[in-house]
C-alpha cells in the first residue's frame, strides 16, 4: 500500500478526497460485474447466493485485519453494499428474463 506524507491538513484532504473517488469508482466497477453476473443465473434464489456472500464477506474481514483494520467496519460496509447489489442484480435477472 502506496502512502504519502502529507505536510499538511490541507494535503491530506487531498489525498483522501482522491482515494474517495478511486473507491466510488471501485465499488460502480464491482456493480458493473454485478449486473452481468445476473445474466448467468437462472433463478432468484441464485442470484441471492447465500454461501458466495459468506466467502465474500469473510475475505474482506480477514484482509481488513491483515491491514490493521476493523473487521467489523469492513464487515458493515460489505453487508451494506452487497445488500443493495443483489436488489440491483435481482432487478437485472428479472429484465433478462423478460427477453
Amino acid at each position: 500500500m502506496d502512502i504519502n506524507t502529507c505536510n499538511t491538513l490541507d494535503e491530506a484532504r487531498v489525498e483522501i478526497d482522491a482515494v474517495d473517488r478511486e473507491i466510488v469508482e471501485l465499488i460502480a466497477k464491482r456493480n458493473e460485474y454485478i449486473k452481468q453476473i445476473a445474466h448467468f443465473k437462472t433463478s432468484v434464489e441464485e442470484v441471492k447466493a447465500e454461501e458466495r456472500i459468506a466467502d465474500v464477506i469473510s475475505k474482506v474481514r480477514e484482509q481488513a485485519i491483515s491491514l490493521d483494520l476493523s473487521p467489523n467496519l469492513i464487515n458493515d460496509l460489505y453487508v451494506r453494499m452487497i445488500d443493495e447489489m443483489v436488489e440491483n442484480e435481482i432487478s437485472e435477472f428479472k429484465n433478462a428474463q423478460r427477453y
